[in-house]
């Protein structure tokens, strides 16, 4: 009997413990699926967000950026905050530190940018206004010649300052040898107190919106004629500060003065301190629609010229751009900018005709001269316009006109070539053929042909 109950028991616990692994199988086999299909949805849910992403990128990237960047000074540093009620004096003249991007670089990098700019001119014009020296580039008239080779080196210092050097070489004179200048070489110190900016050193101007950008960067292969008359063939360039200030207002306005030597020859030339070029500017920047920019301004200059007597420039610019939605380039640019030159002369006086100088007379020669030019460009690769100019002469009598239409074709960002014709009619023939070589510029044509490429690092364009 005893026995029997064992068996039975054995029996009971031996099927039991069968039916527990069972249970358990079952069991694994459950969770083991309900894993599977937790796998699958986050599988599923991570291709979703990738998916998103992925679309979302593709409309950033195909979404048209803003029409126009406001101008450099506007982005370099934040407006400083409001101060506060009872701020002391100390307070406001701490220096705030806008960013510090150079801590970004890593070990062994250069803490600066480099960039090379080659620019080539050909000229075809004919042959009196070659011995005259009367065309677009004075005694370069007839020659394929380097314009401009340009090394550039910038970048920030420290957080409060960036700094720019450009060394320039090129062709400044027939059958001379390539010549090398330092172009530029300033410091721009971004977190002055108030919300100012000052740059310190050589540098183009801010005068106007033609007269800062670099040749090679011009929509036009020579600068436009009435900065070359009254301001000679390098434009503006002086040594000395620049101050700026973006006031916060509900618009943008940028404010400028600036103080230098004075050493331009063509309007000024005094080159001191003593009789200084001052130079100012307001300039605002406006976005009608949200594919239309439009900048506007107007600056002067004042200063002392060789006959120490004063020369006051004003002017004007307007520069607008459309850039239809989805375009990575602008389709249509138009750019105007005028200058009045109010400028007084000595003038030797002999009323007796006795061949001797009886007294020195003051002239005043009130002159007036402006360019509009506009450009088309369908594609990204290929763009089309034309510049007129009307230009009266500093101090000489007399005006020109001239009209200039262009064709411009870029492979890439970095390399561009462009053919222009030229037209300049002239009232007087005065002012030309220095060397008396019996030449004539009173009308001139011109065929222009440039050719640039850029190695490295290179600025944006300005607006």
């Amino acid at each position: 009997m005893r026995a029997g109950i064992v068996a039975g028991v054995t029996l009971a616990a031996t099927l039991m413990g069968g039916a527990a692994s069972a249970q358990d199988v079952e069991t694994l086999r459950k969770e083991l699926d309900q894993m599977r299909q937790r796998f699958e949805r986050m599988q599923q849910e991570y291709q979703s967000a990738i998916q998103t992403m992925a679309e979302r990128l593709q409309r950033l990237e195909t979404q048209p950026q803003a029409t126009a960047a406001p101008p450099p000074a506007a982005a370099q540093a934040p407006p400083p905050a409001p101060a506060a009620a009872g701020v002391t004096a100390s307070e406001l003249l701490r220096v705030r530190q806008p960013f510090a991007l150079y801590q970004q670089r890593g070990a062994g990098q250069l803490l600066f940018d480099m960039g090379v700019v080659g620019d080539f001119i050909g000229n075809v014009t004919q042959r009196n206004v070659q011995k005259a020296s009367g065309g677009s580039f004075a005694g370069l008239e007839n020659r394929f010649f380097p314009r401009e080779i340009e090394l550039v080196l910038f970048g920030q210092v420290d957080p409060y300052a960036r700094a720019e050097v450009r060394i320039e070489a090129g062709e400044e004179e027939r059958g001379q040898e390539t010549g090398v200048a330092l172009a530029e070489a300033h410091v721009t110190l971004l977190t002055l107190p108030w919300g100012l900016q000052a740059k310190l050193g050589q540098m183009r101007n801010r005068f106007g919106w033609s007269n800062q950008i670099h040749e090679h960067d011009l929509p036009w292969p020579d600068r436009p004629n009435v900065f070359r008359n009254f301001l000679g063939a390098e434009a503006l360039q002086e040594k000395g500060v620049e101050v700026t200030l973006v006031p916060e207002l509900p618009f943008y306005l940028e404010g400028l003065v600036g103080v230098f030597n004075g050493d331009n020859e063509t309007s000024f030339g005094r080159g001191s301190l003593r009789e200084p070029l001052v130079t100012g500017r307001l300039r605002t920047f406006l976005e009608p629609t949200d594919t239309t920019g439009l900048q506007l301004g107007v600056f002067g200059a004042a200063g002392t010229n060789p006959d120490r007597r004063n020369t006051t420039l004003l002017g004007g610019e307007a520069r607008f751009k459309h850039r239809p939605e989805g375009w990575l380039h602008p389709l249509f640019t138009l750019t105007g900018e005028a200058l009045y030159s109010m400028r007084r002369t000595n003038v030797d006086d002999d009323p007796d005709e006795d061949g001797s100088i009886d007294r020195i007379d003051k002239r005043d020669h009130n002159r007036f001269g402006w360019y509009a030019g506009a450009e088309l460009q369908p594609w990204r690769r290929w763009a089309g316009g034309v510049r007129y100019d009307w230009s009266q002469y500093p101090v000489n009598p007399g005006r020109e006109w001239a009209v200039e239409p262009y064709l411009t074709f870029k492979p890439s960002e970095f390399l561009r070539f462009r053919l222009a014709y030229k037209h300049t009619d002239r009232s007087h023939r005065e002012g030309f053929d220095p060397d008396g070589r019996g030449g004539s510029a009173r009308l001139v044509d011109e065929w222009l042909f440039q050719a640039t490429f850029i190695l490295g690092a290179h600025r944006a364009d300005n607006f």
